[in-house]
This record gives C-alpha cells, sequence and structure tokens, in this order.
C-alpha cells in the first residue's frame, strides 16, 4: 500500500490552488488621507460599495485592479469569498438599480500605487511588492 506521503501533490490537485495566488495582498491608502488601519469589515463595506467614505470621514475613490487580474481574482475570493462572475453580477446589479458604482479599474498594481499616491481619497489593493514609501498598508489579506 502506497503512502500518502509518497504520493506527489500534483496528483492530489493540491499544487495548482497554491501556486494560482500571491501569498498575500495589502490594502494601501494615501498617507494623508488620516487612515491609519482598516478592519476586514471596512475593508469590505468600502470595496463592495456599501460606504462610500474611509474611516477619517474622506469620501473613499476603492481602485480595482484590472478586470481579470489574479490580484483582482484573489482579493475578492479572500474579502468575501466571491469568484468575479459573482462580483461583476453584484456590481450590475448595483449600476442598474442606480445605487453606486463600482471601483476605478487600474490595468495593473504599479498603476493603482500610482494613483493612491496621487490621491489622498483613492484605496486599492496590490502584492506587498508593489507598495512603495508614497503610500501606507492599512490592512493585509493572506490565504489560510
Amino acid at each position: 500500500m502506497r503512502s500518502l506521503l509518497a504520493i506527489p501533490l500534483f496528483c492530489l490537485g493540491l499544487v495548482a490552488p497554491l501556486l494560482a495566488y500571491p501569498q498575500k495582498l495589502v490594502v494601501i491608502v494615501n498617507p494623508a488621507s488620516g487612515v491609519e488601519r482598516l478592519s476586514h469589515d471596512e475593508a469590505v463595506n468600502i470595496f463592495m460599495g456599501r460606504y462610500r467614505k474611509l474611516p477619517s470621514g474622506l469620501v473613499a475613490y476603492p481602485i480595482d485592479i484590472g478586470t481579470q487580474s489574479t490580484e483582482r481574482k484573489q482579493f475578492y475570493q479572500l474579502l468575501v469569498e466571491k469568484n468575479l462572475s459573482e462580483i461583476d453580477a453584484y456590481w450590475a446589479r448595483l449600476v442598474f438599480s442606480g445605487q453606486t458604482s463600482p471601483p476605478l479599474q487600474a490595468p495593473d498594481s504599479r498603476t493603482a500605487v500610482l494613483l493612491v499616491a496621487g490621491n489622498r481619497n483613492a484605496i486599492a489593493y496590490v502584492s506587498p511588492e508593489a507598495v512603495d514609501d508614497k503610500v501606507r498598508v492599512v490592512f493585509e489579506l493572506a490565504p489560510e
């Protein structure tokens, strides 16, 4: 009888999920936003359009990375346990009803960092490697 340890991980289907996403994402704001930390609930409320204000009282301008990017897929999976088709359907309903508009789309993490660095109301998620000293990390998301 073969030991479970002798079976390669790819046979168990474990390699793809481990390699599919970066290990961690961070939510960033402009240092002039007045936000030091963000709770999970606050991040959910801002990125799902429930609240349009940062905890400091400034109007929030949330930024998504691309429409089908790995970062966007991972962010919403970790934040609200939804895939992109569910997120897109959610936003379609809200936009159709006139309740709110979805986050601004940045083509990549580098652009998102530049947008946040240049606007004190902006908030985005990026991989930790994209962060520089012009933005502040206020929340971390990591797979369990």
